[in-house]
């Protein structure tokens, strides 16, 4: 057991902890991540790039090819996505959704015009998909 702990300790080093200023911010930030992603505007599909992950009683802004990594699987993250997730989490910051712990590992970002930000208005025009459900386990042991 002590090896999966291992193995997670080192997996969330390179993941970004945050805050959050209240219990309920949890579910605004999740609901707000499901309208930011990259978007197929011929298809109005929005595919969501970012998850809120609550862990330990730590609580994480992770792309979803982190949490391909935490769970064992194939995961080919680049620096692109990190720079996407780190630009994601200074919006939210912006937005006094979140504060990002240690502010250091957001100096790098992408520039917010790579990345889709639906309103909630939009939201019903799109398709929103998630390419990793939290939570959801297609098989089990």
């Amino acid at each position: 057991m002590s090896e999966n702990l291992t193995h997670y300790d080192n997996l969330t080093d390179n993941m970004l902890e945050i805050t959050i200023p209240e219990p309920d911010s949890f579910l605004k930030i999740k609901e707000t991540l499901s309208r930011i992603g990259i978007a197929s505007k011929k298809d109005a599909i929005l595919y969501q790039s970012c998850h809120i992950l609550h862990k330990q009683g730590r609580y994480y802004l992770v792309h979803f090819k982190e949490l391909f990594a935490l769970d064992g699987k194939e995961s080919n993250i680049s620096q692109d996505d990190i720079e996407r997730r780190n630009a994601i989490a200074v919006l939210l910051q912006d937005w006094n959704l979140l504060k990002v712990i240690d502010v250091n590992k957001v100096d790098r970002r992408a520039s917010l015009s790579s990345i889709k930000i639906l309103t909630y208005q939009e939201k019903s025009n799109w398709t929103l998909m998630p390419k990793y459900n939290i939570g959801v386990r297609k098989n089990s042991k």
